[in-house]
């Protein structure tokens, strides 16, 4: 009876064994994992805190308070704000907020990323080995973030990679984009648990600065715009740089999503162009679970033509979204993403729909810009 059925039923099968098996492995794994107490470190090592900032005066009015009143000693914190060529004042935010040290870039030397060579002026003005990433659009979760972060410092890692997640707003939009966020960072959190990372996100990310040296910097992917973050990532683990998870929530950082599609639609087209530069196992793995699951949507609409094959497809359908969306909604709470948990299914669909889109367009155009 089995064999009777089309071999397109096969290859749907074998798609869904295929997301099972990383929703098994990595994100269930990860997600029921006992999470480390939610007591910060002792606050008994310096670190300096870094944001890039362009144009950006809104923002840093809201994050520069609420980094200064973390809770950690005044005289083992550093904040550097780098005003990379703003118009809008950003810079002269610096003064108003005693114990922020202001860095400005007039100028980006021709071929080179404007952020990367920004942080990169940044980097050498910070004073302590220990460096803390995020944006200005962001702020932390807690007051705790520092000592939350510095856990994974303490943890032997020479990178520290926490999560960014975006505030809840009314809409589809929003929504869409908190799922690609969770399971982005159910990827590389999951993954780098597993020992093999390979990303982080600038809006959470800490490393040392014998890290930095490793990699020579952004040196080998200086003219590429994106991948300030997960570039670096991948530069740092091939000079044998462990990394740590720090996934509390007291370790979260909070953005606004955008707030039109064409605005996100911009935005990942700037984070997906840096994939092309991972190492190749790392190319492997991420393809093969996108892949799979962009089959398994092509060969079900394919099917729902074929009566003789609906049983199957039904029954295919309905293991790979009990199971999979049981293991989604884990990392949902595990993450603190605030999603309906009726509302997955929609998502992943709608989101693999769209990623498959962004490949295409980066194929078909791939000029970008910084702001």
């Amino acid at each position: 009876m089995l064999l009777s059925y089309s071999p397109a039923v096969w290859l749907l099968l074998a798609a869904v064994l295929v997301q099972l098996y990383f929703a098994l492995y990595y994100f269930r794994a990860f997600a029921r994992h006992r999470p480390e107490p939610e007591t910060p470190v002792a606050a008994d090592e310096p670190v300096s805190v870094l944001v890039c900032a362009h144009n950006e005066y809104a923002n840093l009015e809201r994050l520069l308070p609420l980094l200064l009143s973390q809770d950690y000693p005044a005289e083992l914190l550093e904040i550097i704000l780098i005003d990379d060529r703003s118009t809008d004042g950003s810079g002269a935010l610096a003064a108003q907020f005693p114990g922020v040290r202001l860095v400005t870039v007039r100028h980006t030397p021709a071929g080179m990323a404007p952020k990367k060579y920004a942080l990169t002026l940044g980097i050498k003005t910070a004073r302590h080995e220990r460096l803390l990433f995020t944006d200005a659009d962001c702020i932390p979760a807690t007051n705790q973030w520092i000592r939350y972060m510095q856990r994974g410092f303490a943890k032997g890692g020479g990178l520290v990679l926490g999560y960014s997640a975006y505030a809840p707003e009314p809409g589809l939009l929003n929504k869409l984009i908190r799922f690609e966020t969770l399971l982005t960072g159910a990827q590389y959190l999951s993954f780098a648990w597993r020992g093999r990372p390979y990303m982080g996100v600038g809006r959470n990310l800490g490393y040392t600065r014998a890290v930095f040296r490793a990699t020579k910097g952004f040196a080998s992917h200086i003219r590429t715009l994106s991948g300030d973050d997960d570039l670096l990532v991948q530069d740092a683990v091939a000079a044998g740089a462990r990394a740590a998870v720090v996934a509390q929530p007291g370790a979260h950082t909070l953005s606004e999503a955008a707030a039109t599609w064409g605005a996100w639609w911009r935005q990942k087209r700037r984070h997906l162009s840096a994939g092309r530069q991972y190492r190749l196992a790392d190319r492997m793995r991420l393809g093969t679970f996108v892949g799979a699951n962009l089959v398994f949507y092509f060969v079900a609409v394919g099917l729902l033509f074929s009566p003789a094959n609906w049983v199957p497809l039904a029954t295919a359908c309905l293991l790979r979204t009990v199971l999979v969306g049981a293991i989604y909604q884990q990392l949902n709470r595990r993450l603190e993403g605030q999603l309906p948990a009726a509302l997955l299914p929609l998502l992943d669909a709608i989101y693999f729909v769209t990623y498959l889109a962004l490949g295409i367009s980066l194929f078909l155009n791939r000029s970008l810009r910084w702001k």
